[in-house]
């Protein structure tokens, strides 16, 4: 466990995220959540748990509850990856295009 502070930093990122879209705080037990959120940072690390969380509020997730986000938050980062492929993807698929528009019409 590399920064035993980690998790609790996005136990209160999630609770920040959480107002902000709802208005109000959850309640959780940030103690019997740290294990959870521990789990998650030791298998993305801590910066990738934190994208994720962010993406997480990005969602269309009823609620988002922190449980949801533990128990699928492998499936999220997955989703993420694809996204962000898919964007490059597009924006390749556009410069390549605008080189033949502006190719053809020399």
């Amino acid at each position: 466990m590399a920064n035993s502070r980690e998790p609790y930093v996005l136990l209160t990122n999630y609770q920040n995220l959480y107002k902000e879209k709802y208005g109000k705080m959850p309640f959780m037990n940030k103690y019997r959540e740290k294990w959870a959120m521990q789990d998650v940072i030791d298998s993305v690390g801590f910066e990738r748990a934190k994208s994720l969380l962010e993406y997480y509020f990005q969602t269309g997730k009823s609620g988002h509850p922190l449980q949801f986000f533990f128990f699928n938050f492998d499936k999220i980062d997955m989703m993420q990856r694809e996204l962000e492929k898919d964007k490059e993807r597009r924006l390749l698929l556009r410069q390549a295009t605008k080189k033949l528009v502006e190719g053809g019409a020399e």
